[in-house]
């Protein structure tokens, strides 16, 4: 048998699967296609979630499209962000290029062009289903982790959510928190401190700076309601496809912590809301996390240690968890170690830095008989990439470099016409695009203070009027001078009078 022969038996054996699966393309040996060797993805373990790493321009982008659309293809949703704006395609059938039909004739299968269901959403004010989520469902933990804050800090949030809970104040947006803060500290102040303890003004001060700080990066437009209900991310439509839900993030690259904290909360629901759901033929729900940089260099060890312990955590809640990255480095170890599909795109060697990166990287992935990886990752081309995955059992499957094959779907962006036209379609729009301001701890404190404030005034004005009416009271038994004098004379008069009477 030749190496080319027991290379293909090599491949065919590492990727037999009897479930369903994505087919990724046809592996390479020796930079050449080998025409039906497919590499394929069972859907039965697409909830060990994985990374899409790779340099600029590589194909990554293109990668995450045969994803999400052979997902949606199968019936199952799927989640995107999407900060580079360029993968609304996905609602537009592709075409068949020359170059396309060529590709997919050297992989063994051919080309079918076929669009897929979407759904655009928001974080921002541009166009799309409006995702918010309140203060009270965040909760003081998470919260804290966000925004950074000290063991002591956390204890001070921590007494104001049970103080808000207690009271039944609503912590729904950003102003109601900024409010039970300034009151913790003030009018509240000798409240809070009899039934929680002391509660220092410099680190109120502190937290209200850091929300500030959140604030500045458009946290207010994300905080209140209504919510956004998980649930309306796993949605089929009446073809049995998946949905794709597309989050356009174009307006915040440049605001890493409102997007780490969306994407914690959004975790965190998810695995607060889902079931539990053990190893099933295909997972419940795929998200996709581009430029996941963005998540990890922002974040703190505490967010880094929850990050970590939902990734941990949510695939036995049927979830899979992508991050889409130029090196695997962005990626912190304990994170990286939980990943159970890589697909590696090409990386440049530029410089000494960038060769030590390549030789790191290459260690991440299984041993090969057939490929040196350190030179095969400087060496594939657009629209190849080094795979691993693993098998129905869990175990990992051969590494093989691949042609992939090309998105079904438009590789370009909609057209504003388009785009409207998927807006005008949604049926989410409705339900969550009207902004609701109803009463919470922000009306109701204020209505607490200005209550205190007028019978403090009450208490002021009946206190005056006692002053007053004891004072005019002494002056009432005190006997003006000129009175007394015409008393003094009246009784005189009055005596004499008697006296004469009795003289006579």
């Amino acid at each position: 048998m030749s190496s080319k022969e027991a290379f293909v038996k090599h491949i065919e054996e590492g990727y037999q699967t009897k479930g369903d699966y994505i087919n990724m393309g046809a592996a390479m040996l020796d930079g050449e296609p080998l025409t039906n060797a497919f590499v394929k993805i069972p859907l039965k373990t697409l909830n060990r979630h994985g990374l899409i790493a790779g340099a600029t321009g590589t194909g990554k982008t293109k990668t995450l499209q045969i994803l999400a659309e052979n997902l949606s293809e199968k019936g199952i949703p799927v989640l995107l962000m999407d900060l580079k704006g360029d993968l609304s395609g996905l609602a537009q059938a592709g075409e068949n290029h020359p170059k396309i039909i060529e590709r997919h004739e050297k992989i063994g299968f051919p080309y079918k062009a076929r669009k897929s269901p979407i759904e655009i959403l928001t974080l921002s004010v541009q166009s799309g289903v409006r995702l918010r989520a309140t203060v009270s469902e965040f909760g003081p933990v998470l919260l804290s982790r966000i925004l950074d804050l000290t063991d002591t800090q956390q204890g001070i949030v921590a007494v104001l959510f049970k103080y808000c809970d207690d009271h039944k104040l609503p912590l729904l947006d950003l102003k109601d928190f900024k409010k039970i803060l300034q009151y913790a500290t003030s009018e509240g102040k000798e409240e809070l401190q009899k039934e929680y303890g002391r509660i220092s003004t410099a680190s109120t001060g502190a937290i209200l700076r850091k929300i500030i700080e959140l604030e500045q990066q458009g946290a207010d437009l994300f905080f209140g309601e209504k919510s956004f209900e998980v649930d309306d991310l796993t949605r089929i439509n009446e073809n049995g496809e998946g949905i794709i839900n597309i989050i356009r993030l174009t307006d915040i690259q440049d605001k890493p912590k409102l997007f780490s904290t969306f994407m914690l909360s959004l975790l965190a629901e998810v695995y607060a809301t889902f079931p539990e759901q053990g190893d099933s033929d295909q997972p419940e729900l795929v998200i996709f996390i581009d430029e996941a940089h963005l998540i990890f260099n922002e974040a703190s060890d505490a967010l880094l240690d929850q990050i970590e312990s939902i990734v941990k955590l949510i695939r036995s809640k049927g979830i899979g968890l992508y991050f889409v990255t130029q090196n695997p480095t962005d990626v912190p170890d304990a994170v990286l170690s939980q990943l159970g599909l890589k697909i590696q795109h090409a990386l440049r060697a530029f410089t000494a830095k960038d060769r030590k990166a390549i030789k790191l990287t290459a260690e991440n992935y299984p041993l090969s008989h057939y490929y040196d990886t350190a030179a095969v990752l400087t060496s594939l081309g657009i629209g190849e990439a080094l795979i691993s995955a693993l098998d129905e059992k869990g175990r990992p499957t051969p590494l093989a470099a691949t042609m992939l094959r090309a998105p079904m779907s438009r590789m370009d962006i909609l057209t504003d016409r388009e785009i409207a036209e998927v807006l005008n379609q949604s049926t989410l729009i409705p339900k969550y695009n009207e902004t609701i301001d109803r009463e919470s701890a922000y009306e109701l404190l204020n209505q607490k203070i200005e209550k205190s404030q007028t019978e403090e005034a009450q208490q002021k004005a009946a206190e005056q009027q006692r002053k007053v009416s004891k004072t005019t009271s002494r002056r009432s038994t005190r006997m003006n001078p000129i009175l007394k004098v015409l008393t003094s004379a009246t009784f005189i008069r009055g005596v004499m009078g008697i006296l004469n009477k009795a003289m006579r």
